[in-house]
This record gives C-alpha cells, sequence and structure tokens, in this order.
C-alpha cells in the first residue's frame, strides 16, 4: 500500500455536512431499532396474545431482513442513486414503523418488522458510504466519529428509551419514536446529498444468482443463531435444514462473487490485508457490543429482578460518557498511530468484560457502573479508527461494498456471539447447579442444620411441620439455582473479554495507515 499526497483541502459546504448528519440519523434510528423493542417485548407479546417462543420472531423478523440488505446497499444505490435510494428507503421506513404500532396480531407484526428491517438495513450501510463519497480523506475521520455514534451508542441506549417509553406510555411508542427524527432525516437527505444519474441498465446485467444465494444463505444462517439456542440447536429439525441450507448456499455465494467479472458486492476486497484484519476486529467488537448488551440486562432482570428502566439506567453509563468521547477520536487519530488506538480500546473492552465477570447476587447499579465506564472509553477507541483503517483506500466505486460488508460482519459478529452466550449461559448453568447440587447435598451434616433452622423458621410463621420443611428444602434449592445462574453469568463476560483480547492479535499485523490529510492506496 502506497502512500499518495492529497491536495490541500478545499472548505466542505455546509450542505454536504447536513448530508452526511441526516443519513447518520438513519443510521442511528436503525441500530436503535434492534434494540428498543427488547425492553418491551413482554408486553408486545401480551397484546398480541403470542407465547415467548413466537414473540422471539418479533426481533428475528428484523435482523433477518436487516442482514439479507446490508450487503445490497452499495449495488442497489448504484442502481437507483444513493439520494433517491435513501430517501424511499426513509419513507418506507417511517412507514413500517406506524404499521408495527397498529399491528393487530403476531403474523402482522412480524411481516411489519421484516419489511422494518429490510429499510432499516439500508439506512446504516448508506451512512457509511455517504462519508467515503462525499467527504475528502482529510475530514473522514469526522464522518466515522459520527458514524461511530450510531454504531456504538444507539445499542447501550435503546433498552433505556424502549423501557422509560414502555414504562411511562406505552410499546407502540418505541416504534413511533421513528417518526420525527425520519422528517428530519428525510428533509436532510433531500437537501444535502446532490442527486446523480440512476444505472438502471446495473438491472439488465444484475449478479441475480449471487443475490439469491446470498439472501437465502444469510436469511438460513441468522435464523440458525437467533433461534438455535431456544430450539435446542441441533435437536430441532428446523435448525438442521437451515443449518446445511446456509452451509450450500453460503458456499454457492461466495463462489459465484469471485469468479463473476461483475459481482453485486466486491468479496475481493477481502484480498487487502488491513480490510480482512479490520472485519475480524469488527466481528468481535459485534461480539462484545451486542453480547454485553444482551446478557448484561438478562442478569438484571433475572437476578437482581430490574425493570427495563432501572436496566436503562446501568447500560446508560457505557452509552452517555461515549457521547463526549468520540468528538476529540479524530484529533487523536491524527497524533496517535490508530493501531494502537484500537488495541488501546479492545485491551479496555475486555477489561470491562472482566469486571463483569465476578459478580455476585448483590452486584448492583453501584458496582457495575464503574466496568461500564471502562467500556465506554474502550468502544470509541475501536469504532472510529477501526474503520478508518479497513476504508484507507478503498476505491470510491467500491466505497458500498466495502460499507455492507464491514457492517455486516460486525451484526453477524453480534447474532454469533448471542447465539454462543444464550447457549452458554444454559450449559454452564446447568454445570454449576450440578456441582453445587453435590456440595449441598441433603445428606451433608451442614445442610441438615440449615433446613432445619428454616424449618423452625416456617414453622414459627405458622407453617405445618411438613409445608414447612418443603419451604426450607426448596429455598435452599432456589439459592442454589440462583448462585449456579450468577456463575454462568460471570462464565459469559469471560467469553466475552476472551474473544476481544484473542482478535487483538489480528492487530499486530495491520499495516500502518494516514489518516490526515492524505489516503493510502492499496
Amino acid at each position: 500500500m502506497a502512500n499518495v499526497s492529497a491536495v490541500a483541502p478545499e472548505p466542505i459546504p455546509l450542505r454536504t455536512w447536513i448530508g452526511v448528519l441526516a443519513s447518520m440519523l438513519g443510521a442511528f434510528m436503525a441500530v436503535l431499532d434492534i434494540q428498543i423493542t427488547n425492553s418491551s417485548l413482554q408486553e408486545i407479546q401480551a397484546s398480541l396474545g403470542a407465547t415467548l417462543e413466537e414473540g422471539s420472531w418479533i426481533s428475528t423478523a428484523y435482523l433477518v431482513a436487516e442482514i439479507v440488505v446490508i450487503p445490497l446497499t452499495g449495488w442497489l444505490s448504484r442502481v437507483f442513486s444513493l439520494r433517491l435510494y435513501l430517501l424511499v428507503n426513509t419513507v418506507l421506513f417511517i412507514l413500517f414503523s406506524i404499521c408495527c404500532a397498529w399491528a393487530w396480531d403476531l403474523n402482522s407484526m412480524i411481516v411489519f418488522r421484516a419489511f422494518q428491517g429490510f429499510c432499516g438495513g439500508v439506512l446504516i450501510p448508506s451512512a457509511l458510504t455517504v462519508v467515503l463519497t462525499t467527504l475528502p480523506p482529510a475530514k473522514q475521520s469526522v464522518g466515522l466519529a459520527a458514524f461511530a455514534i450510531t454504531a456504538v451508542f444507539a445499542p447501550s441506549i435503546g433498552p433505556t428509551l424502549g423501557g422509560w417509553l414502555t414504562e411511562n406510555y406505552s410499546w407502540e411508542y418505541s416504534f413511533y419514536i421513528n417518526v420525527f427524527p425520519g422528517a428530519l432525516m428525510l428533509a436532510g437527505v433531500w437537501y444535502g446529498i446532490k442527486q446523480t444519474p440512476p444505472q438502471t441498465q446495473l438491472l439488465k446485467q444484475g449478479d441475480w444468482w449471487g443475490i439469491l444465494s446470498m439472501a437465502i444463505g444469510l436469511g438460513s444462517l441468522q435464523v440458525v443463531l437467533e433461534e438455535g439456542s431456544r430450539k435446542d440447536w441441533f435437536g430441532s429439525p428446523l435448525i438442521v435444514r437451515l443449518s446445511i441450507i446456509a452451509v450450500i448456499f453460503l458456499a454457492l455465494f461466495f463462489l459465484i462473487e469471485l469468479t463473476r467479472k461483475q459481482p453485486f458486492i466486491n468479496l475481493r476486497l477481502l484480498r487487502y490485508r488491513n480490510f480482512a484484519l479490520a472485519s475480524i476486529v469488527n466481528v468481535s467488537l459485534g461480539i462484545g457490543l451486542y453480547g454485553s448488551i444482551y446478557i448484561l440486562p438478562l442478569y438484571l432482570a433475572q437476578i437482581q429482578q430490574y425493570n427495563a428502566l432501572q436496566i436503562g439506567e446501568v447500560l446508560i453509563w457505557a452509552g452517555i460518557p461515549q457521547l463526549f468521547i468520540i468528538p476529540f477520536i479524530p484529533k487523536l487519530m491524527q497524533r496517535i498511530d490508530v493501531r494502537f488506538m484500537v488495541a488501546l480500546g479492545v485491551t479496555l473492552f475486555a477489561i470491562s468484560a472482566f469486571m463483569n465477570a465476578g459478580l455476585t447476587n448483590q452486584t448492583g447499579l453501584d458496582q457495575l457502573r464503574w466496568s461500564q465506564l471502562v467500556r465506554a472509553m474502550g468502544q470509541p477507541l475501536i469504532m472510529v479508527p477501526l474503520t478508518s483503517i479497513a476504508t484507507a483506500g478503498v476505491n470510491p466505486k467500491d466505497a458500498g461494498s466495502a460499507s455492507g460488508l464491514f457492517n455486516m460482519m460486525r451484526n453477524m459478529g453480534g447474532s454469533m456471539g448471542i447465539a454462543v452466550l444464550a447457549t452458554l449461559l444454559t450449559n454452564r448453568e446447568q454445570f454449576h447447579s450440578n456441582r453445587l447440587g453435590d456440595a449441598v447435598s441433603l445428606y451433608n451434616p451442614e445442610t441438615q442444620q440449615r433446613i432445619d433452622q428454616m424449618t423452625q423458621y416456617f414453622v414459627s410463621r405458622g407453617a405445618d411441620l411438613t409445608t414447612a420443611q418443603n419451604q426450607a428444602i426448596s429455598s435452599i434449592s432456589n439459592v442454589v439455582r440462583r448462585e449456579a445462574f450468577v456463575m454462568a453469568f460471570n462464565d459469559c463476560f469471560y467469553f466475552i473479554g476472551l474473544a476481544l483480547l484473542l482478535s487483538g492479535i489480528a492487530i499486530i499485523f495491520i499495516k500502518k495507515v494516514k489518516t490526515t490529510g492524505a489516503t493510502a492506496a492499496h
């Protein structure tokens, strides 16, 4: 990779910045909608008359649609022009958000969430494409910092916002909230992004077999990752069939895209060392980012009995500080090697996970605040410099492919991380329950003594001897199960920390890139 000197940058018009910020608003809404319904899922299920397992498809439908459309966005934005493509999908995103709030049963909600996911999946990579195609290299780090806010801040405040809206209004407002920022985005994109001629002739030579194989393969894989732990993985015929379909069609997708002269997404970008290595770190960032937001609320709800709003108060300590840190990242990137920044960010994020790996049944907001603050310091140091490393020197015509691939990697990492964590939590809880159960045996004198003490307590509260003894045994069983879960949650945080540290190996092999006033060419 050779360095090419850049000409002194011209002032960037306010109109361009408005277009960039409008696209960021769209990405923020789309990422927010991944998490915002999670805190109100029980209320949505109750309102629609759905079971817990059926209700899980409300999130799965959105994620499947989103992961399928993200890689397509680069090609479709060339076909219809980036401006028109963004405008249409923003209108549809607002429309389907309203439809979700008006859903009359589970099936209608799943359909509307899938359509909302299709449109939301367009908004995420398009924001990065706008940065790479409208800002000069000298200012791209500022655009990337804005993009980082959408990627790392939105998931942190999603549960908080969803919990607050559900607690004070109703779950429908988790969808209505998209209307006002969506209207602002429409105005900003209309004014700030220049219209380019559509290239509809690309439809005639479209890579339709590649698109079809990608959609089937990625969609099947996403369902496997989202539903696998709930359906006992390969104990479910559905998961087995979808796994086979995913393997066949993803292999076909890679074969088509690497051999076709005009693929709809340029997988050859993965041949470039920095893009490939940054993508590996990006997958681990997805594991840490979405894994933490999955496992920590689960602990707080299950062990501490926190409601959605209280859970949000914990997570916000990882969200708000990032708003004050991210604006300084572009300046730091001009003075510090971006590889060092990513390494430091990964280390801090891993440390925050290890800090959470010491949970007890007493750990709450006061104890978790510090690990959340460490995480808030680490995440921005990864996201902005890492995106800069991956996109340095990317040819403008490949900006859409680079954006789609890079965002897909992070989202896929999040889905894989949540799938592993859900399974790990179940398996480790059973493991620790068995170990603790052996130690707390009914034949153990200390256990018998404790049962006698608790039996006397329940008798003193008015229970007969047999009932009191059953209550005492049940109480001890509940304590054993609670402690087993706490230990399993700790194991999950160890997994997140180790996944982040292992990805740090890739950083060692990343080539140095220049981020100030010059760009690198492959």
